[in-house]
């Protein structure tokens, strides 16, 4: 099976969805923010305040490049992740991607008592989540398949993803 990689802002349900996609399809799950914090031996909160964002996206295209060629994987990568034009090309040469789209209001309410988002450790998070959507929208777009996961269980959104990857 050509690995499926989940894309989209935080708290559009990457790892929530991924975890449970890879159990019905009987493949692994890889969490590319989990396996950076493995590698780094920290948080992803402390690689941005110790390292840099730029440190952080170096790392997670190293695991992309691997994880990305390898099989039967559900991969969710960081919200970031297909804002480098390298990444977005490991994903699509051996990936199907599926874009996971909410709106910022939608996703504010999923993730605004999470304080371990660093980009999100602002005075307007809402707003700072409609400006990385204007940001990155652009390559999220650029998916193999949409699902908008707004009112829908999760089951609604597996049942839809499952269908658009098997036809």
């Amino acid at each position: 099976m050509k690995n499926i990689a989940l894309i989209g802002l935080m708290g559009s349900g990457k790892t929530t969805i991924g975890v449970l996609l890879a159990k019905k399809l009987g493949v692994d799950f890889v969490d590319i923010d989990e396996k950076i914090e493995q590698k780094e031996k920290t948080s992803i909160t402390k690689i941005f305040e110790t390292k840099g964002e730029e440190y952080f996206r170096q790392v997670e295209s190293t695991l992309l490049q691997d994880y990305g060629k390898r099989q039967n994987l559900v991969i969710s990568t960081g919200g970031g992740a297909v804002q480098k034009e390298e990444n977005l090309q490991i994903l699509k040469s051996n990936c199907t991607i599926i874009y996971l789209k909410a709106s910022p209001n939608e996703l504010f309410s999923r993730i605004k008592d999470d304080t371990s988002r660093p980009l999100l450790q602002t005075l307007n998070p809402l707003l700072t989540l409609e400006e990385l959507l204007k940001k990155r929208e652009k390559n999220y777009l650029m998916a193999d398949i949409i699902i908008n996961t707004e009112a829908k269980t999760t089951e609604q959104i597996l049942d839809e993803i499952i269908k658009n990857v098997k036809s």
